[in-house]
């Protein structure tokens, strides 16, 4: 008996099969209402899945307990230049200033007994760096050249410790290239391969932006970091930097690191503090700055994520429904196309759940269908912009299944009513049918 019923129902899936493939044309056109739907959520849910994982694994290098504070926010999707037009620069003198004056409080931590209160000591100095970034540059020795692809940036002593770099050969920048603005630089690995294959490049003068630097050391390998490389940097003295390429509308970048990941808030603290009084600003002025985390990114990615995410649920919903309602219609079609035919099979035995699990199949399938075409298209899409993000590849194997079992809700759900109508027709009714 197990075995007669399951070759009926096979039999039943063969007549579902041969309904779909009937009308090629109008199934397809039906599929291609459930694949939209789906993959404007596949599409950006494998977009937002791939960014974020590049995202977290990007902001790790800086570490833990590291923040920056720049003159905009790192991630803002409007012109800074608009929103924030009323905020000055971050000068170098400021910068210098707030690297000065966390030193001296470093200083003072160290011998509480002097006067200094030690119950807001830290418990190791605090890391300050400063950068300012031209990019898309060039280097060249000889005949020699790199891609204009190169990062030409201005930095002290502590950038390399502060973004986990390594020294391979000769030396790091120091104070005194800072204090003196000395021509020297630290090239990474890749600039070493481009310019110098067959020796280490330490003692030799490069030409960079425009300007020459003598090559003072060279930086471990680190590859890719948001898909692009760590490995076509080049560090130059900060005040060198300025003086090359101009103080004027330049702002400086402050990345700092607190001694402890328990001990950032602290640190925080102590650093907006001084930011403010380096900057001039009354007790009742808003911050003309901004500071962030490493947490404090992600979290703002995945608010804005989310917003994005609702947007595309949206979306989807209002075409999932427009294309169920098209699977009802196509169903309804059909079974009145298909009138004589149900009225012979019920004529010769068929039964009623039998045409009904029938019709269901037919829907499900079809939305099934439609559904698949919609993840992997989806997939594909939201890798590519991902790629195009400079992004790893994803396959959000959640929301595909997520996908399909709802595609089979709307097959089920948008199908039962065609599915009941064919299954109660009456058969010497049917039979009548032209």
């Amino acid at each position: 008996m197990p075995r007669v019923r399951i070759l009926l129902y096979f039999e039943i899936l063969k007549l579902a099969l041969a309904g779909l493939t009937a009308n090629k044309l109008r199934s397809s056109l039906t599929m291609l209402g459930i694949a939209v739907g789906v993959f404007s959520v596949i599409g950006v849910m494998t977009a937002i899945s791939a960014l974020r994982s590049s995202v977290e694994s990007g902001l790790s290098v800086l570490g833990a307990n590291s923040f920056q504070i720049t003159r905009y926010p790192a991630i803002n999707f409007t012109d800074p230049r608009q929103r924030f037009a009323n905020r000055r620069p971050v000068s170098y003198a400021e910068a210098a200033r707030v690297k000065q004056r966390l030193a001296a409080m470093d200083a003072a931590d160290a011998a509480p007994a002097s006067g200094h209160d030690g119950a807001s000591a830290l418990s190791a100095p605090v890391r300050v760096c400063l950068q300012l970034d031209r990019e898309r540059q060039r280097a060249v020795y000889g005949e020699r050249r790199t891609n204009p692809s190169l990062q030409l940036i201005g930095t002290d002593e502590n950038y390399v410790p502060a973004a986990n770099f390594e020294i391979a050969r000769g030396r790091n920048l120091t104070g005194g290239d800072v204090e003196f603005g000395r021509s020297v630089c630290v090239i990474g690995d890749e600039i070493v391969q481009r310019l110098f294959p067959d020796e280490s490049g330490i003692g030799r003068t490069i030409r960079a932006g425009g300007r020459n630097y003598t090559v003072v050391g060279t930086l471990a390998p680190k590859g890719t970091s948001f898909g692009q490389s760590q490995d076509n940097r080049l560090l130059v003295p900060v005040t060198r930097w300025l003086q090359d390429f101009g103080q004027r509308g330049r702002s400086v970048s402050l990345n700092i690191e607190a001694p402890s990941q328990a001990e950032l808030p602290a640190t925080q603290d102590r650093a907006i503090g001084v930011m403010r009084l380096v900057r001039q600003l009354e007790p009742e002025d808003a911050d003309d700055f901004e500071v962030y985390t490493n947490d404090s990114l992600i979290e703002t990615f995945n608010k804005i994520a989310g917003m994005i995410t609702i947007g595309s649920f949206i979306i989807s919903a209002i075409a999932l429904v427009a294309a169920g309602i098209g699977v009802m219609n196509i169903m309804l079609v059909s079974v009145t196309e298909r009138t004589r035919e149900i009225g012979i099979r019920k004529s010769i035995g068929a039964r009623k759940a039998g045409i009904l699990v029938q019709f269901l199949i037919e829907a499900v399938t079809l939305s099934l269908l439609g559904g698949i075409c919609g993840v992997l298209f989806g997939v594909v899409v939201g890798n590519i912009v991902a790629w195009m993000l400079k992004a790893g590849a994803v396959f959000p194997f959640a929301w595909a299944a997520v996908g399909l079992i709802v595609c089979g809700g709307i097959g089920v759900g948008f199908g039962l009513y065609p599915a009941w109508k064919a299954a109660s027709l009456d058969p010497i009714e049917a039979l009548r049918h032209e």
